[in-house]
């Protein structure tokens, strides 16, 4: 496997042959900026793990709208459920925000490595529940609390530490509360009109901490 390929599967506690045959199997696909990998609805030929640069999965609505579902960086992967289906057939289209290097697992070699590497399939698995478990919480968070409540609830843990140190894009944020960028922006707009919190330029600084945990009960 070539040196820079390693820390993408390094995770999954592969067996060294697992890894190799692993290592054979992928084909390193490269992206310009603004290149479209692949639609929605199209026939699913694989599944993809991002080497470098970043990518977003986005689909249609029935107003022609696109909605960014998530924005994916190195060592993340995409197309894992369309291979277990019947008709494979992508879920989300993909499209590079920058230049991207993906590594791209055909269907049948996909198939064959599960069959035979066990350790292979336990990996899979172990996706499987970690997106599942995600897709619960956000489910429980939209039942029980509103827009407002969940927001506040994010500025919080991210000046707590809770969440991964970076800066979020609006469309991040909005993936990761369940609504749209429209309704985080108009937010975050009466939030600072209450005194909140300010935002300078791409940051947002904490003003009410005691106000904002108030919201976050909502």
């Amino acid at each position: 496997m070539q040196p820079e390929w390693q820390p993408i599967f390094c995770s999954y506690s592969l067996r060294d042959e697992t890894t190799s045959r692993l290592a054979q199997a992928v084909i390193e696909r490269r992206y310009l900026s603004g290149e479209i990998v692949q639609l929605e609805g199209d026939a699913c030929s694989g599944v993809y793990w991002v080497l470098s640069g970043e990518l977003c999965l986005f689909r249609i609505a029935f107003d022609g709208r696109e909605m960014v579902m998530a924005r994916l960086r190195r060592g993340e992967v995409f197309n894992l459920v369309p291979p277990f289906e019947t008709e494979p057939i992508c879920r989300a289209g993909v499209r590079a925000v920058s230049d991207v290097s993906l590594l791209y697992l055909p269907l049948e070699r996909f198939h064959r490595l599960i069959a035979d590497c066990p350790d292979f399939a336990v990996a899979l698995l172990k996706l499987f529940a970690a997106r599942l478990s995600h897709l619960n919480r956000v489910v429980e968070q939209m039942a029980l609390h509103t827009v407002r409540g969940r927001l506040a609830r994010f500025l919080l843990d991210q000046a707590d530490g809770k969440l991964p140190l970076r800066q979020y894009t609006q469309d991040e944020i909005a993936q990761s509360l369940g609504t749209v960028r429209d309704v985080v922006g108009r937010t975050l707009r009466s939030f600072e009109d209450a005194g909140l919190i300010r935002r300078d330029r791409s940051r947002i600084l904490l003003r009410d901490r005691a106000g904002l945990e108030h919201e976050a009960q909502r």
